[in-house]
């Protein structure tokens, strides 16, 4: 493959500028392929990863409270998920929808067909009359193109902290597309991680079994089976390291040592200095105070935060103005 003919945007045009920048960076989007997914799953069972089970924790005890307001409507809705991954919270909603009747239809989107598939599958097996399309897209991507506009009011999900997944500035370029993908008053459900105790935070991207490590190092793994790369995973490591007052986890691969990568698809090499890193991740974390604020920027009206019993966690609800 010559990389004169690679189109923008494409993995293997990531990595190339990535790997070309000063300080390099890899796109965490990236991590999800059929590995990858597994290798989240286990992350999102250990112990040290709270985020998955305060948000499930939310769920199971406020599913009622949480779809009130678009119940309340009394007519057909959408329930559209952004970066729908398992379904395995969101199961949680359905399943209470379906036992009140409610006409309504699942749009679940994902970057990943993979997890898509396994999604789609196991929904026919535990709902077999839900009406589910599923959309391989991107968040931008599908906000935009807004393929399950049918004239119903939207429920739109955007779950898990994804929105912890950008900095700030790219953050509010999200919320303006789902400005613009939500139609006036519209309902927007976000999970986002709170600001709590620096160490559980970054004990959840620094597990002691080395999940999150092998998460981030598949990064590499994948470059190698893709662009024919030569890197050698033992040369990297993982480093997370949390900062309180901007609230961003990010995650590092350290090379250890100076040396050269050939990436044979590409026909390119890339030279590493010794100790020099490449950025793959950020975890944002927020205050309700800044929650709050990112509604009334985004053209949101804030109805209702809900919160775990330590306040880990919260999922708001906001109404598009």
């Amino acid at each position: 493959m010559s990389s004169k003919n690679l189109d923008f945007g494409t993995f293997a045009q990531d990595v190339m500028l990535g790997l070309s920048a000063s300080p390099k960076s890899l796109p965490s989007k990236y991590f999800y392929n059929a590995k990858g997914d597994k290798l989240f799953q286990k992350i999102m069972a250990m112990p040290e990863y709270y985020l998955t089970k305060k948000e499930f924790e939310i769920f199971e005890t406020q599913y009622e409270l949480i779809l009130d307001p678009i119940l309340n409507l009394d007519q057909p809705f959408n329930l559209v998920e952004l970066g729908a991954g398992d379904g395995l919270k969101t199961k949680i909603l359905l399943k209470y929808l379906k036992s009140r009747n409610a006409d309504f239809e699942y749009f679940p989107i994902d970057f990943s067909g993979s997890v898509l598939q396994e999604l789609e599958e196991s929904l026919k097996d535990e709902f077999p009359d839900l009406s589910v399309t599923c959309l391989e897209d991107t968040y931008r991507g599908s906000l935009v193109k807004r393929l399950w506009d049918n004239g119903k009011p939207n429920l739109i999900l955007f779950l898990g902290s994804n929105l912890g997944n950008f900095s700030q500035e790219e953050a509010f370029d999200i919320l303006d597309h789902l400005r613009i993908g939500a139609a006036h008053g519209d309902f927007v459900l976000i999970g986002i991680d709170l600001k709590k105790d620096p160490q559980t935070i970054l004990d959840a991207y620094h597990d002691p079994e080395g999940i999150t490590r092998d998460f981030n190092l598949n990064l590499l793994d994948r470059i190698n089976q893709e662009l024919d790369g030569d890197i050698d995973l033992n040369t990297f490591k993982h480093w997370p390291c949390y900062d309180p007052i901007s609230g961003e986890c990010r995650s590092y691969l350290v090379s250890l040592k100076k040396q050269k990568i050939n990436l044979k698809a590409l026909d390119q090499s890339f030279d590493f200095e010794a100790f020099e890193s490449v950025f793959t991740e950020i975890s944002k974390k927020y205050s309700l105070k800044e929650i709050e604020q990112f509604a009334e920027k985004g053209g949101f009206e804030s109805v209702q935060n809900f919160t775990d019993s330590e306040n880990y966690f919260a999922d708001v609800l906001w109404r598009r103005k």
